[in-house]
């Protein structure tokens, strides 16, 4: 082993002389090399450049002589060219400074030249040809080229010589590296010769290691393959737990926005397609362009810095955050709670947002309708207190008036006074009876009566009052249940409503009663709280008039208010009906579409023993696998239809009004009914758009519903004969009915 270190360290010593002075033969001949590329791309950059200067300058003048655009074409290609050859020659000669000096002056000509060029083209094109002439006379340009041919020559000829002299160099420099590398191998050789000896004997001790190196590379297996193993489970365990988050985010009913510090969103899940109608590439300034946006009291505008996209980038986190979204392009508002936090990277520095939506709008729509409940609650009880003690202090007035003017009976001027103030007691007798029906402390006779009757009696002594301009029918069901309630309390009621339709219809129309017996479910009363869900016997009134806005249906019911003129109505008409019918035990509806008339629902109870007896049970809807199109303004009748279709089997696509409906048919959306309101805001109504998609989708079933009456929508003449109308409110049977019926099952 000795000998063996001897031999190969001094061979190794020796080998490293050689290569030493290999290296550095080789590095002076690679720099030597380098030299002659070098040169070889200036003599191929000179020779690219060496005609195009003629050709710049003939162009020019071949303009200037003819006027043919081809030559103006043709300059414009020799002067680019003629640059990019310098550019580039510029570049080669970077290395050497006395050629680069050479260059760039002679650069200077080119561009001169090139300058003047286009001035003569110029020129030309002005029709100026005397100074076109004098400038071809003044000749400067093609002696500007000349000078540029003659330093390009002269390049040339300076760099061929340097070529010949790099390349003896080279090839001296060749030589003597060949007979270094040359000594190089025979030391090797002998190297090679002396080692063998040696190697033979070392490989007998290394068979000996190997062996031992082998023993331990098995236990070295034994335990990869077992954390290979483990690592194994452990993949599958996340690709599992990967693929429950994923489906559990894309399935989340709240929407999910995530943001860079740019505001361009980086994940999304479909509820925020369909909540908030993003598409996929949207930034956040986009969608929020889509709505003007709003505090949570619907009418303060919300600024850029208070959204919750900017909130949550400056570092805020926050929760329960409200807000109304009103889309610019007419769709219904929502109203939104959202939570915000920033996201950080390892330096705290904030990179993005992470937004959570979350849809509130249908428990709002229950709050204000629960808000509206007890605020005409507190309202009667305030007017029932209040009308309560006044009718005592009235019955000291009335009775004393009565005497006064028995006593006053010998001297009538006083007694015609006392009378004055006789007839006005009574006016507020009258007055506080309106008021104690509303708060629902009047004393009722309640009897059993007969509805049907009592709508036929009335309707005859409506015509006179009415007037002949005024249209009345009737569609009473002749099986209608009597109910138990207070007969002359249920004429002034529909006396009230009756003049109540007729001033909504100063130009004429038509007035119309029904009666039938109905059944208000759970579904029902879960977005009315103030109905207790049961049998009850309906009777509406409808009529053609102007219809109510959103804001008058709310207020509609309060004591004193009115939309008519000062003078002609004292606001307690609609109060009265309304407590009249709470306190009889029913419940009271308006549906009304503005410019298309009005509908008021009056549920009063049966009377006992009446319709109590249950009917047989239905036999169970079937269950369909059809596609519905539901287009429904209210979104919480769009949200019960949509589960009650999704119980029933059907598949759903629900829009808020017209515009959607008929933007998804033209995507080429696939559905096999269309179920769709007959009033909607917008511009269209029901029928108008069954039209344009019957247009665009031949053939396509339709089913109707609406807040009036079968009778009443019909009757308005909104509606051909046999078109199927389902009316609201309705069962799960019902609609489940009606919509075999629609698919001609």
């Amino acid at each position: 082993m000795a000998s063996q270190r001897l031999i190969l360290g001094s061979g190794l010593a020796i080998l490293l002389v050689i290569s030493a002075a290999s290296i550095g033969l080789d590095v002076k001949s690679r720099s030597e090399i380098d030299s002659v590329d070098r040169t070889l791309r200036i003599l191929k950059c000179i020779s690219d450049a060496r005609p195009l200067p003629r050709g710049v300058e003939s162009a020019a003048r071949g303009f200037a002589l003819t006027g043919d655009a081809s030559f103006a074409d043709e300059f414009r290609e020799q002067s680019a060219a003629l640059t990019a050859a310098f550019d580039e020659l510029t570049n080669a000669v970077k290395a050497a400074p006395e050629e680069a000096q050479l260059i760039a002056g002679t650069r200077g000509q080119v561009e001169r030249a090139i300058a003047l060029g286009a001035e003569l083209i110029r020129l030309r094109k002005a029709d100026d040809t005397a100074g076109a002439a004098a400038l071809i006379s003044a000749d400067e340009s093609r002696s500007l080229m000349d000078k540029v041919g003659t330093a390009l020559d002269r390049l040339v000829t300076e760099e061929r010589r340097l070529l010949g002299i790099r390349t003896d160099q080279s090839k001296s420099n060749g030589r003597l590296l060949l007979a270094i590398d040359l000594a190089g191998v025979a030391m090797i050789l002998l190297l090679a010769v002396a080692l063998t000896v040696t190697a033979r004997r070392a490989s007998r001790e290394l068979q000996g290691a190997l062996s031992a190196t082998k023993a331990t590379n098995l236990s070295l297996e034994g335990k990869v393959a077992e954390r290979t193993k483990d690592l194994g489970a452990a993949l599958e365990g996340l690709r599992r737990s990967t693929s429950v988050m994923e489906t559990t985010f894309r399935s989340m009913a709240e929407a999910v926005l995530v943001i860079d510090a740019e505001g361009i969103v980086l994940l999304s899940n479909p509820a925020a397609e369909k909540m908030l109608r993003y598409k996929p590439g949207m930034t956040v300034r986009q969608l929020r362009a889509m709505s003007n946006v709003f505090q949570s009291d619907g009418v303060t505008p919300m600024q850029a810095d208070d959204m919750p996209s900017a909130r949550a980038l400056r570092g805020e986190e926050f929760d329960g955050l409200e807000f109304v979204a009103r889309p610019v392009r007419g769709a219904p508002e929502i109203h939104l709670v959202v939570s915000g936090r920033p996201l950080r990277d390892d330096d705290n520095t904030i990179t993005g947002a992470a937004l959570i939506y979350h849809d509130i709008t249908a428990s709002r729509e229950t709050e204000h309708k629960l808000q509206q409940a007890q605020k005409l609650d507190a309202i009667g009880k305030l007017t029932g207190g209040v009308a309560h003690d006044f009718n005592n202090m009235l019955t000291v007035i009335t009775g004393t008036t009565e005497t006064l003017v028995d006593s006053l009976r010998s001297q009538p001027k006083l007694a015609q006074t006392a009378e004055l103030i006789d007839r006005a007691a009574e006016r507020c007798r009258e007055l506080i009876q309106h008021l104690l029906a509303f708060a629902r402390r009047q004393p009722l006779e309640p009897r059993t009566v007969d509805i049907n009757g009592t709508v036929v009696d009335i309707s005859k002594l409506l015509r006179p009052t009415l007037g002949e301009q005024i249209e009345i029918n009737s569609v009473l069901a002749p099986d209608v249940a009597s109910v138990h309630i207070d007969p002359s309390q249920l004429a002034n009621s529909l006396l009230n409503m009756a003049i109540n339709a007729r001033d909504a219809m100063p130009n004429g129309g038509k007035l119309l009663f029904e009666t039938s017996n109905i059944v208000l479910d759970d579904a029902y009363a879960a977005v009315n709280p103030d109905i207790t869900p049961g049998r009850y016997v309906l009777l509406a009134v409808s009529d053609t008039g102007t219809g109510m806005s959103h804001a008058v249906q709310d207020k509609v019911f309060e004591p004193f208010f009115t939309t008519k003129e000062v003078g002609k109505g004292s606001g307690l008409g609609m109060s009265m009906v309304y407590g009249f019918v709470k306190q009889s035990g029913g419940h009271i509806k308006i549906y009304s579409e503005e410019g298309h008339g009005t509908t008021i629902k009056l549920y009063l109870p049966p009377a006992r023993g009446q319709v109590e007896v249950e009917a047989p049970a239905p036999e169970p809807p079937r269950r369909g696998s059809e596609v519905i199109l539901v287009v429904e303004d209210d979104q919480l009748v769009r949200n019960y239809v949509v589960t009650q279709l999704g119980s029933l089997g059907y598949k759903t696509i629900a829009v808020p009004d017209a515009r959607a409906a008929l933007a998804l048919v033209d995507k080429g959306e696939k559905f096999d009914l269309l179920f769709t309101d007959v009033i909607m805001p917008g511009g269209m109504n029901g029928r108008q758009l069954a039209d344009e998609v019957a247009k665009r989708r031949p053939g396509i079933k339709v089913l109707y519903t609406s807040g009036y009456t079968e009778n009443a929508i019909v009757h308005h003449g909104r509606l051909d004969e046999g078109v199927l109308l389902l009316a609201k409110p309705y069962r799960k049977a019902q609609l489940a009915s009606m919509l075999q019926q629609a698919l001609g099952e």
